[in-house]
């Protein structure tokens, strides 16, 4: 059972600024924290010992949100040589296999992470100079299990589209 419209649209909506928020909040923060761990090491031949480490994940991080916000607007990479040398008509059918695809491959990727969270919690990882190492990867289990979510309602789409009908589902474009 789908959710009505006008609350999948909200839903989206607010999706959709929470990763813009997120982006520009990390951005932000690593540029911040770079500009500053320059400044004092050449400034003042100081620096902290966790910041080097803290843009990494930054970098990370960042990588992540906007992997699923490219896969919410479909501008994430694709290998699609197929959809090139057949009618646009029929181009909906082999995207869709695609998309199940990169779901399949996400949702591995989401399962897989996942376990390594388990290890490192159950090893008791630490990061930046004593945070447990879980609270900086959890971001990968769950941006994979997001973007396999967007890539299967992109299948639906396409696959409605594909039968004629418009799909509400996913494409809020």
């Amino acid at each position: 059972m789908f959710l009505p419209t006008h609350l999948s649209v909200r839903f989206e909506r607010w999706g959709t600024a929470a990763e813009n928020a997120i982006l520009v909040i990390f951005f932000g923060a690593m540029m911040l924290l770079a500009v500053a761990q320059i400044f004092l090491r050449i400034f003042f031949s100081f620096g902290f010992i966790w910041a080097d480490e803290l843009v990494k994940f930054f970098v990370l991080w960042i990588a992540l949100v906007a992997s699923i916000a490219a896969s919410r607007s479909d501008r994430h990479l694709r290998i699609d040589i197929l959809s090139q040398f057949i009618a646009h008509k029929h181009v909906k059918l082999p995207r869709a296999v695609a998309n199940i695809f990169a779901a399949f491959v996400c949702g591995f990727l989401a399962w897989h992470s996942w376990r390594y969270i388990q290890l490192s919690i159950d090893f008791g990882d630490t990061v930046l100079t004593g945070l447990p190492a879980w609270i900086a990867y959890i971001l990968l289990p769950v941006s994979f299990l997001l973007m396999a979510y967007r890539f299967m309602l992109a299948v639906g789409s396409e696959i409605s589209a594909f039968f004629g009908r418009d799909s509400e589902i996913g494409n809020t474009k």
